[in-house]
């Protein structure tokens, strides 16, 4: 068998070069023989709608029909892409490209929704994770293959189209008119929460995400150089390349693995260890997950979770815990094939399970009390005595930062700086005894 040179690992996607691998290898002589009697039917069926068929029918059409149908049939993610589609998933890893802004994945054959990407039309238009896509323009998706699905959605900026939409709950089907854009993804996002929490967004693993989450982790610090605790939103990320997860992973660890795959040639099983250099400071991490964290992001959630690095607060993962390699063809097609499962430092596969949280916390909003809810308090009374600043350190008179509405309303993340304010304070009272 002639071997297969890996290029470059990229988390679902393992890039490689030079396919060459025998059609049956691996199989005994008297398997082969059975092997190459069935793939005589083949070529016979070939033959006959070729010269039989009621019209003329295009080779390479029967060719790539016949190689889609036989991928769709292995798994959800294993799929033949024509050389548009090959040239539109190579876009998706630079982080911009034409369509709507949403993950998919098939299941029992229903296009399910993984997550909506952050700030795309999809997410604007209220698009949910778990969504079912009924319809793309009137047509139905029943049995049609992801990839030809994204086909379907992508295209130029400016244009509209409808999806039906299924939701959990709901028992008609929702008709969303969404206009197409250019999807720039913006991997990293930062801000400081209350003048010392540093609060970090990954919306998609893509090339640059572990050097882009290096320089805002540093920008936070430098805001204030006394953090007292990090938030790593990995929520609704529906994962990307391994070797950024594996960065990002990186960054928090000093040693031990990070996460390790297994398949049936040996070039499928690797492993990924953490490296001293360039590991952050020791301080309070928390990372935040739930239905729409997927593949790159269950991988550093698992690697953190694993080495009791960071406490995962959120929801049940989606569960992707496979590895897909994609092979160029020599017609500027490649195969997308499901190669390897990987598993989290301890052996765990997430495959169907997911990771599941140390602190599990819903998503339902806070909403705001009416003035007339709020409870009676000393101040409220009429003629109340003025608080005395006698003796009141500078710390406690200072105004802290207010979250904003849409943080104010983010139950998971409310719980999240709750949790680190916890923390600040048992270290305080542990320093005073």
């Amino acid at each position: 068998m002639s071997k297969i040179k890996k290029i470059v690992s990229v988390g679902f996607f393992l890039f490689v070069l030079g396919f060459g691998a025998l059609l049956f290898a691996g199989s005994g002589f008297a398997d082969q023989e059975e092997d190459y009697k069935k793939l005589e039917i083949f070529t016979d069926v070939l033959s006959l709608v070729r010269h039989h068929y009621v019209e003329d029918v295009d080779m390479e059409k029967l060719l790539y029909g016949a190689i889609d149908g036989m991928l769709n049939d292995l798994d959800p993610h294993s799929s033949f892409l024509t050389p548009e589609m090959y040239e539109e998933m190579q876009a998706d890893t630079d982080g911009e490209f034409g369509g709507l802004g949403i993950e998919i994945t098939v299941k029992d054959g229903a296009l399910i929704i993984v997550s909506p990407i952050e700030d795309t039309p999809a997410y604007i238009a209220g698009i949910k994770a778990g969504d079912k896509i009924i319809k793309i323009d009137g047509k139905p998706t029943r049995e049609i293959g992801v990839m030809e699905a994204v086909r379907m959605m992508r295209g130029p900026k400016g244009e509209p189209i409808t999806i039906s939409i299924q939701r959990s709950g709901v028992s008609e089907l929702q008709d969303f008119t969404i206009v197409r854009d250019i999807i720039k993804i913006q991997s990293v996002k930062s801000e400081l929460l209350e003048g010392r929490y540093g609060y970090v967004r990954i919306a998609q693993f893509q090339n640059r995400t572990g050097s882009d989450l290096k320089e805002h982790l540093h920008q936070l610090q430098q805001d204030n150089p006394h953090l007292d605790g990090v938030i790593l939103d990995l929520r609704n990320n529906p994962g990307g390349l391994l070797d950024q997860a594996v960065a990002v992973a990186d960054l928090f660890l000093e040693e031990g693995l990070i996460v390790y795959t297994e398949g049936r040639d040996a070039e499928s099983n690797m492993t990924f260890s953490a490296q001293q250099i360039g590991t952050e400071p020791e301080y309070p991490l928390i990372v935040l997950i739930n239905g729409g964290s997927a593949s790159a992001a269950e991988i550093v959630a698992g690697a953190l979770q694993d080495h009791a690095r960071a406490i995962i607060l959120g929801e049940q993962s989606f569960g992707k815990g496979s590895v897909q390699t994609i092979i160029p063809l020599g017609d500027k097609s490649a195969l997308r094939l499901t190669t390897a499962r990987y598993f989290t430092p301890s052996g765990r596969s997430i495959q169907a399970r997911g990771i599941s949280p140390d602190i599990v916390v819903s998503a339902v909003l806070i909403t705001d009390q009416k003035q007339g809810d709020k409870p009676l308090r000393e101040k409220d009374l009429e003629n109340h005595f003025k608080p005395s600043t006698k003796n009141q350190s500078e710390q406690h008179q200072k105004k802290i930062p207010e979250l904003s509405q849409a943080e104010k309303q983010d139950n998971q993340l409310r719980h999240a700086i709750d949790l680190l304010k916890g923390i600040r304070i048992f270290k305080q009272h542990k320093q005073a005894i």
